[in-house]
């Protein structure tokens, strides 16, 4: 008898869990990025792991590839509904969010993955003109997410400031193609996508980018030339960008528990992106015979200046460009955030699990949900 009443509750939990996921509501959600790239393979893979987990079965997501979404693509894709959740970067739209890519204009600052994407997600939930500039297009900001320190990765060597001149670089935004302006190198706005066939075709010498790039676009097979160098790294990302009639139709608790999904994977993410991979690209870009190049000091050094410059070019070019008269003053309150965050960073190792708590704790426990995205 026992047996039997403990098969019957078995049944009867199989049967209701079943009914749970017949019931969920799948969402549609769009990396912009191939399998191989964090933002697919450990930022939204991961929330279709994590969703599920968080909202006990009452959400579930579905990739869509970038073949059906890219990252041009993402905004439009958005407002119309064929993505219900994306991968959205503002630098890729700076006339529609001018506010949130004053914290991209300064992407040559970061040195640590996880402080700057904490810093980015701290600062533009609460940063109304940001919120102000999501809503007007429809959107509401889940998150922000951090590449490793970009390197020049050419067809040809690059040991010096001289080297530069006349290369045509991929620039990944405004700050790198400023910085490739001043060393005499020509900036190319090409899609990430597309650096591989630009390179592989001799459009361009070479890009400005994650090292991770070698296996995610497979650059491994393009490129000859490495050289680390301090191009800072790419965090002006919007990594879960929720369509706002999606959001307007779930209930707080699904709020929520999209929230405590979306944390935790721009924290796998950026792990992912900022530390794990850039190890494994090295190690087969050096066995597929591509050179590292160690720069001389003087360029790092004339980088460096650069960068310490361009902090205050950042905030003549938003208030000129956009508009935006504290463009100054929101950046000084950016890089109060920057400090505090590479401090909790070093407290905690970067580690993934122990940053996402500290997000969580210090930014999403103190936002109403109920009303965050209105």
């Amino acid at each position: 008898m026992k047996r039997l009443l403990s098969t019957l509750l078995a049944a009867s939990a199989l049967m209701l869990g079943a009914a749970n996921i017949a019931d969920a509501r799948e969402l549609r959600i769009a990396p912009g990025a191939p399998p191989a790239h964090p933002s697919n393979s450990h930022l939204y893979q991961k929330m279709v792991e994590y969703l599920p987990e968080e909202s006990d079965g009452r959400l579930t997501a579905k990739v869509l590839g970038p073949e059906v979404v890219g990252l041009g693509q993402m905004k439009d894709a958005l407002q119309t509904q064929i993505a219900e959740v994306g991968n959205l970067l503002p630098l890729y739209f700076p006339a529609d969010l001018p506010m949130m890519a004053v914290t991209g204009q300064l992407s040559l600052i970061g040195t640590n993955s996880q402080a700057m994407g904490a810093a980015v997600t701290e600062f533009i939930v609460n940063c109304a003109p940001c919120q102000e500039e999501m809503k007007k297009l429809g959107f509401v900001f889940l998150g922000s997410g951090a590449s490793d320190v970009y390197e020049f990765m050419t067809t040809k060597p690059v040991r010096t400031a001289e080297d530069l001149k006349g290369l045509r670089l991929r620039s990944g935004g405004a700050p790198w193609a400023r910085l490739a302006e001043h060393f005499g190198a020509a900036p190319a706005q090409i899609s990430v996508l597309d650096q591989f066939e630009a390179i592989n075709s001799g459009t361009i010498d070479g890009t400005m980018a994650s090292v991770a790039d070698m296996l995610s676009f497979r650059l491994v097979e393009v490129v000859k030339y490495v050289t680390p160098a301090p191009l800072g790294l790419y965090h002006s990302t919007s990594n879960f960008t929720v369509a706002k009639p999606t959001w307007d139709s779930l209930s707080a608790e699904d709020r929520a528990a999209m929230v405590r999904a979306a944390n935790r994977a721009n924290a796998d993410f950026t792990n992912r992106w900022g530390r794990d991979m850039p190890e494994e690209a090295e190690a087969a870009a050096r066995e597929a015979g591509i050179e590292f190049i160690e720069a001389d000091p003087s360029l790092i050094q004339a980088i460096e200046d650069f960068v310490q410059a361009d902090i205050k070019t950042a905030g003549e070019f938003s208030r000129e460009q956009f508009g935006i008269s504290d463009a100054p003053e929101q950046i000084q309150q950016f890089l109060g955030l920057v400090e505090k965050w590479q401090a909790i960073a070093a407290e905690v190792d970067s580690d993934p699990e122990a940053m996402a708590e500290r997000v969580y704790e210090e930014v999403w426990s103190k936002v109403d949900v109920s009303t965050y995205g209105g």
